[in-house]
């Protein structure tokens, strides 16, 4: 019985074997590449948002109008599809436990 002395790689060719920190520094190329977009995105996203004002306080005056009028109509169907969304949104992002 012949012993092969050269290590292989499962799924691969000995032409494909790469050392570990070979390895680690093609990982911590593309993760770095990656946080490069990312970090592009937030920051362009940022900026988008930060020209949006947080409260639309026309909306707000209109509605406490409404309201002092009587003439403003919760649709509880649309607060129960609402709640509903958001309780399901909550759940798909939590892990889940066995």
């Amino acid at each position: 019985m012949k012993i092969n002395s050269t290590p292989r790689q499962f799924g691969g060719t000995t032409g494909d074997i790469k050392t570990r920190s070979q390895k680690d520094e093609t990982d911590k190329i593309q993760v770095s590449a990656a946080s490069d977009v990312d970090l592009s995105r937030v920051q362009q996203l940022q900026g988008t948002l930060s020209n949006v004002p947080e409260i639309d306080a026309a909306k707000v005056s209109e509605i406490k109008q409404a309201i002092s009028e009587g003439r403003f109509k919760v649709n509880p169907e649309k607060v129960a599809d609402g709640l509903l969304d958001s309780v399901r949104q909550m759940l798909s992002s939590q892990p889940r436990q066995i």
